[in-house]
């Protein structure tokens, strides 16, 4: 019998990840330098691991609110205060989620209705443009190009705006091109969110790792609050991928609604992670400016290496992602990423995975040693020295 008839159409007409589809190969090879996944090489420093230890330990092993812990919530709302210059209600206008990706599909599945159009800027994070077709809505990209620095720019949301468009996807800074806006680019976009009646949903997982000019929020500007969903997290900032923890704050309707859809699907995040993430909102910030410095010190030699090779790299202002330019070798993104990976055993992940604006680049994670990025630098120049003398 042929299961898959089953399946429904907007799931099986869905891509697989472009990462992950990629790192399977990778899996497969001993000996490679990954740039690949977007994961710190950084454990969670030990005593946020000893607070989930601890908690286990006492027993704190049942259910939480469906919101989340209220002191979580609580430390939340003074951490984003602090940081964010936003002031939330713990009561009502915070969730905590199961990582980042779970808090942008709660906002999915609770505000878009079937044929509601959805901004997102482009190159862009893999679940971006599937999370709106598994919630039937309609994709709307929005391109972003190297010579800005891969900023978003209010007049490219004006030439892709369409009638219908609902919800405006910000992650800044970006996954996969380090991008990010500064406060005169902000204000202007979130004069057209205003103008155009939009809800912002706000990624910002990234933002603790800006290394220039400092990060602003959009939920702080005049006028932005009260329609942004402010989605944050502590996978990077604090090396708590595996722990899956997250959490969204924005207007009291609006968490209500992704509430409603949270507690009929995941119930509520581990209570053993929402402990550790209290630890490190408390004290944690020392320990997460030291691995923000030493992405800072590989972001500059690896971005130097690119333009050196000859591979043309702008330096990101946010995040620990390099986006070089490979379409000097001649050779697609995905073949130069294959054949860098055969001959070198480095990986790197194909631009296309980000979406059509990631034609001719290639993403370089730089979360890894800087030893490591040393030694991968090295292949990645032989390996672009004998395309040269190929040609």
């Amino acid at each position: 019998m042929d299961s898959s008839r089953y399946i429904a159409k907007h799931v099986i007409n869905l891509p697989k990840s472009g990462i992950r589809d990629f790192f399977e190969i990778v899996s497969k090879m001993k000996d490679v330098i990954s740039l690949g996944i977007g994961e710190p090489d950084f454990d969670t420093p030990w005593h946020i691991r000893e607070a989930g230890i601890y908690a286990l330990e006492k027993g704190k092993t049942h259910y939480t609110s469906n919101l989340g812990l209220i002191e979580l919530r609580r430390a939340i709302c003074q951490y984003v205060g602090k940081n964010y210059d936003l002031s939330y209600r713990p009561e009502d206008e915070v969730i905590i989620t199961v990582g980042v990706s779970e808090g942008l599909d709660l906002a999915c599945r609770a505000l878009i209705n079937p044929g509601d159009k959805v901004m997102f800027h482009q190159p862009c994070y893999v679940s971006y443009s599937p999370s709106i077709t598994l919630t039937h809505g309609i994709p709307v990209p929005v391109p972003t190009f190297a010579k800005d620095n891969f900023a978003l720019t209010v007049e490219a949301l004006r030439a892709a705006w369409q009638p219908g468009c609902k919800i405006l996807m910000l992650n800044l800074p970006c996954n996969p091109t380090g991008g990010t806006c500064d406060r005169a680019q902000l204000e202007a976009i979130a004069k057209f969110a205003i103008e155009k009646d939009l809800i912002v949903l706000s990624d910002e997982i990234y933002s603790e790792l800006t290394f220039e000019g400092g990060h602003i929020s959009i939920a702080s500007l005049p006028g932005m609050k009260e329609r942004t969903v402010f989605l944050h997290g502590f996978s990077k900032a604090f090396a708590m991928t595996g722990w899956r923890i997250g959490y969204a704050c924005g207007p009291a309707a609006l968490i209500e609604a992704m509430m409603k859809v949270h507690q009929y699907s995941m119930l509520c995040a581990s209570i053993i992670s929402q402990e550790a993430a209290i630890e490190a909102l408390l004290r944690g910030e020392d320990a997460m400016k030291k691995m923000r410095d030493q992405y800072h010190r590989r972001r500059d030699f690896i971005v130097r290496r690119f333009n050196e090779i000859g591979l043309k790299c702008h330096l990101p202002r946010g995040s620990f992602y390099a986006f070089p330019d490979i379409s000097k070798t001649g050779l697609s993104e995905k073949d130069f990423a294959v054949g860098l990976l055969q001959t070198e055993k480095v990986a790197m992940v194909p631009g296309i995975a980000f979406g059509e604006n990631g034609q001719g680049f290639c993403r370089a994670c730089f979360a890894t040693s800087y030893e490591q990025l040393v030694e991968a630098a090295t292949r990645i120049e032989r390996h672009v020295q004998f395309l040269a003398a190929g040609k």
